[in-house]
């Protein structure tokens, strides 16, 4: 019996050769994160803080409608506005076994009172060890013993494409994964920092923040900071801190309760084609230097506006965020050798590193443990203490708590502590760790003193 099918005219025909194909460029399979989730999600914590916001001035027994009301708003004795409670939410990870927790900086400012819950359901108040805005990396401590703990990793080893996974607590909700890869490295942005991001796609939304970033070994290699975004949500573009960055922010938290950073005292910008073919380089690489600070650690190696640094202490700067991350991370007094471009030679400068001057100390005066006074405060140095008029002092740079309520304000100047004159934070917390209700603060605002009686907690 015979096949008339629609095939059988070619039955006879032998089989056709196979055709080359091109070898795919990747073979392995999608990964599954189920083992790395197991492993590491425990170590991931939920951070909730309770904010006190200004709701208004309050103005002690005057009605808002009385003519008085503006006169005695204006008057420059502090009187506490009214304040309300807000939370927030965010995440963090375990650093070590008693407690040690790392997040961002932006998660926990302006704190009142911060609260950390685990995957087991157990919650801790957290103390805050210090907060650097300028990494945006702070530094937490709970109460507890042989806690799950993460495996840090070497951000420098990271490599564009692979795939990296994101553990944290979008709008709440707690230990959320999500994934994707790395996109790019070492991103500038916008904000003013030097931290040298790296640039996923995985989905990171409110609530992330300061969550960690894991590659596929397992290992954290960022801090999950910011996005980018039109719309408030997730569109493709998040940025990590990297955790080199990181680990150097917390060993000074700890160790000094500051941050310490170099600083050479120039503007810089890319170096882009056309600049590049108008000085002569062979590619756009390198920092241009756009401005140099009178008397600064540049102007006195010799730096002028328009060299091209290309290359400290034999590291190759190829732009901006390569200079920036390096000077900040060499030590005020170091002397650095910079290779600088200038009018079509090479030149050698040696420069003496300065010391950059901090957004905001991590130090909270007052008891540590339990923020007596609620202050984040600088000694003033020799040209403040000079327009001020004081000799000594603290400046007021943060303010929450029993201080907040007495009507402290970032910009006022702490003179003393009782009578007692304060020129330290460890005078003020000593001053204020001998005090059991209460303590009156002598504070400068403007060309007006006053002692404000301040309730502690």
């Amino acid at each position: 019996m015979k096949y008339y099918g629609p095939f059988a005219a070619h039955a006879h025909r032998a089989p056709a050769a196979p055709q080359s194909v091109a070898a795919p460029l990747v073979t392995q399979t999608l990964p599954d994160f189920s083992v790395l989730v197991d492993r590491y999600g425990p170590a991931v914590v939920n951070i909730s803080v309770t904010r006190n916001v200004k709701t208004g001035f309050n103005v002690p027994n005057v009605d808002r409608n009385d003519p008085f009301y503006e006169f005695f708003r204006r008057f420059q004795i502090p009187v506490p506005p009214s304040e309300a409670p807000m939370g927030g939410i965010g995440s963090g990870f375990i650093v070590s076994a008693d407690g040690m927790i790392l997040t961002n900086a932006h998660v926990i400012d302006d704190a009142r009172e911060v609260s950390v819950k685990l995957t087991d359901r157990r919650e801790f108040k957290a103390k805050v060890l210090g907060s650097d805005p300028q990494t945006d990396v702070a530094v937490l401590k709970i109460d507890a013993k042989d806690l799950p703990t993460v495996r840090l990793g070497d951000s420098d080893k990271v490599r564009v494409g692979e795939w990296v996974v994101a553990i944290g607590s979008p709008y709440g909700f707690d230990n959320s994964v999500t994934s994707g890869i790395v996109s790019a490295k070492a991103r500038s942005l916008p904000d003013g920092t030097y931290v040298p991001f790296i640039q996923t796609d995985v989905a990171v939304n409110p609530g992330n923040s300061g969550g960690p970033l894991f590659n596929l070994k397992g290992e954290v290699i960022g801090i999950n900071s910011q996005i980018y975004s039109r719309t408030g949500g997730y569109q493709g573009l998040s940025f990590a801190i990297p955790i080199d960055v990181a680990v150097k922010v917390q060993e000074q938290l700890v160790r000094n309760g500051k941050v310490t950073r170099g600083r050479i005292g120039v503007a810089i910008q890319e170096v882009n084609q056309p600049l590049a073919d108008s000085f002569g380089l062979k590619k756009p690489s390198g920092a241009l230097v756009s401005s140099v600070e009178n008397d600064s650690p540049a102007a006195k190696a010799g730096v002028e506006p328009g060299d091209v640094i290309f290359k400290v202490d034999g590291k190759d700067i190829n732009g901006p965020i390569d200079l920036s991350g390096y000077v900040a991370d060499l030590m005020p007094g170091a002397r650095a050798k910079f290779e600088v471009w200038r009018k079509g030679a090479q030149r050698e400068l040696s420069v003496t590193v300065g010391e950059m001057k901090a957004l905001k100390t991590a130090a909270v005066a007052g008891n540590p443990d339990h923020g007596r006074l609620g202050l984040v405060v600088r000694p003033l140095d020799a040209d403040e203490q000079k327009e001020a008029k004081v000799s000594g002092g603290l400046l007021v740079e943060d303010v929450n708590g029993p201080a907040a309520r007495a009507g402290i304000q970032p910009g006022d100047v702490v003179l003393a502590v009782n009578g007692a004159p304060v020129k330290s934070v460890g005078d003020l917390r000593n001053l204020s760790a001998q005090s059991t209700k209460s303590v009156a603060l002598l504070v400068q605002r403007g060309n007006a003193r006053i002692f404000v009686p301040v309730e502690l907690g």
